[in-house]
């Protein structure tokens, strides 16, 4: 989904930093070999989650949703030396499609991934953490919040991808449509919870960025 014309958007992209070689043959092999392919964070949106973790420079970071694994390498590149990702998804096929490419990059010992229902897995990880993204199913945004929130660190930084939904949350909601009625309270709920400041960002299908007061 394009806010900006598409050829502003093109100059947008250009005037952005590159995209990493191992994160070009990522996004190609996933286009070749793995459905659902869209759901790549891309070159665009890749380099701003690279550029938040890296100004946050987090010891540990939470995913929600790994998908093949790009979201993850670009958060990685903010990891203090001697921190931790550990990222989390509920598909058994793709773990050791992405377990390569971590291995391919200089993060992979700092890489650790979880497979199975996040809402059961968050709370036995005895960590907290400084930077969370959430990439995951819609349904559950509202119940990963709760779950992480007291995970997450004071001045900790949560992302959370596709708030916008293609433009859904402004249509009439349908009553079968339980994503897009998950995001509008998810989105409400970022505004008004006193613990977090929140700014929505236009960027691809929605990035929100909140601050852990």
């Amino acid at each position: 989904m394009h806010f900006i014309p598409e050829k502003l958007d093109d100059y947008v992209v250009q005037h952005s930093e590159n995209e990493p070689e191992l994160l070009q043959q990522l996004t190609r092999e996933t286009y070749q070999k793995i459905l659902q392919p869209r759901m790549l964070s891309g070159h665009y949106q890749g380099r701003i989650l690279s550029l938040v973790s890296k100004l946050v420079h987090p010891k540990n970071i939470l995913e929600i949703g790994t998908y093949t694994g790009y979201s993850a390498l670009c958060l990685a590149e903010g990891l203090q030396k001697d921190g931790e990702l550990h990222t989390i998804d509920i598909n058994e096929e793709l773990v050791d499609f992405q377990r390569n490419y971590f291995d391919r990059s200089e993060y992979g010992p700092q890489i650790f991934q979880h497979l199975g229902n996040a809402l059961e897995i968050i709370p036995k990880l005895e960590k907290t953490f400084d930077l969370i993204f959430i990439d995951a199913d819609k349904d559950n945004y509202p119940n990963y919040f709760h779950c992480i929130i007291d995970k997450l660190n004071a001045g900790g930084v949560i992302l959370s991808d596709n708030v916008l939904w293609s433009g859904k949350v402004l249509e009439p909601l349908k009553a079968d449509d339980m994503a897009t009625k998950a995001l509008l309270e998810y989105n409400t709920l970022l505004k008004e919870d006193k613990r977090v400041e929140t700014v929505l960002l236009p960027i691809r299908d929605g990035l929100t960025i909140s601050r852990k007061l």
